[in-house]
């Protein structure tokens, strides 16, 4: 898939005319979420419209190494957010909408490249909507339209060719307006800055996609039946048959939670999720 050098969507085609949109979008201003050497994250806002902005100045060859060394594929920068959210468009998956983008260099060690997208607004995670469910059970058939709603996304998202890599429910966005109801409801992922893309998906990166998605729904009350009944709907085929052949899948999803459980805890008592 190919990357324009720079690609800009009104309200940023007119706001930056005749200027350098790499100068134009370190000088916008809002909330920070998160500023490193290497990267910014923001929102800002114009003419009473959120944008949130991802701004990468090149990691550098230590971090890439690093990265390497502990056989993680290193994120080079905004690139890979424009091909994964164009791949979910002509997938047919909602997601953001990309208004700015730009990237300038070769060298991914110093590349630098920025992303604006759209603040989907007004919406709540998928993880703070399901919070109370366990003590405050949800309508029946809106909890089983959802189910199947996220499962359908994860079957199109990888038979297209992406796995996500933080495949968890608070990056499935509920929209608010107009409120959901069973018959009625549109679900838009995010964060898809660490997403591979390929021709086809291998089963290990499918297989972890799955698991993340699991170990994040283990605490808001979900049923066997409603594991059941996603199944179903992520192969679209008879429980009989996935069960015969997606036993590896099942094993894997117990093993796999273990260890994310495990993982999450170390991070927890080391004061990484404060």
């Amino acid at each position: 898939m190919s990357v324009p050098e720079v690609f800009l969507d009104e309200p940023f085609r007119s706001l930056w005319a005749g200027s350098d949109p790499f100068v134009a979008v370190e000088a916008l201003e809002g909330t920070v979420f998160r500023e490193l050497e290497a990267r910014r994250t923001l929102r800002s806002e114009i003419a009473g419209h959120g944008y949130f902005v991802k701004i990468h100045r090149g990691v550098g060859w230590p971090e890439i190494v690093k990265n390497l060394l502990s056989l993680r594929l290193p994120v080079f920068g905004a690139a890979n957010e424009w091909r994964a959210i164009e791949r979910l468009r002509e997938l047919g998956v909602d997601s953001m909408r990309a208004v700015a983008f730009g990237v300038r260099g070769r060298n991914p060690a110093r590349q630098r490249s920025f992303i604006v997208t759209e603040e989907l607004a007004p919406t709540l995670s998928l993880e703070d909507f399901c919070l109370d469910w366990p003590k405050r059970p949800p309508v029946l058939a809106l909890k089983r339209a959802l189910i199947t709603a996220v499962a359908r996304a994860a079957s199109k998202m990888h038979a297209g060719g992406v796995n996500h890599r933080d495949f968890y429910i608070c990056h499935f966005l509920l929209h608010l307006d107009p409120p959901p109801t069973p018959e009625h409801f549109k679900l838009s992922l995010i964060d898809l800055h660490r997403a591979q893309l390929r021709a086809n998906l291998p089963r290990r990166w499918r297989d972890k996609d799955l698991a993340a998605l699991y170990f994040s729904a283990l605490d808001i009350g979900l049923t066997k039946r409603d594991l059941l009944r996603f199944l179903s709907a992520y192969f679209a085929r008879p429980l009989r048959l996935i069960l015969r052949d997606e036993a590896s899948l099942l094993a894997h999803l117990a093993s796999e939670t273990q260890r994310l459980q495990a993982r999450f805890e170390r991070k927890v008592a080391a004061g990484e999720m404060t």
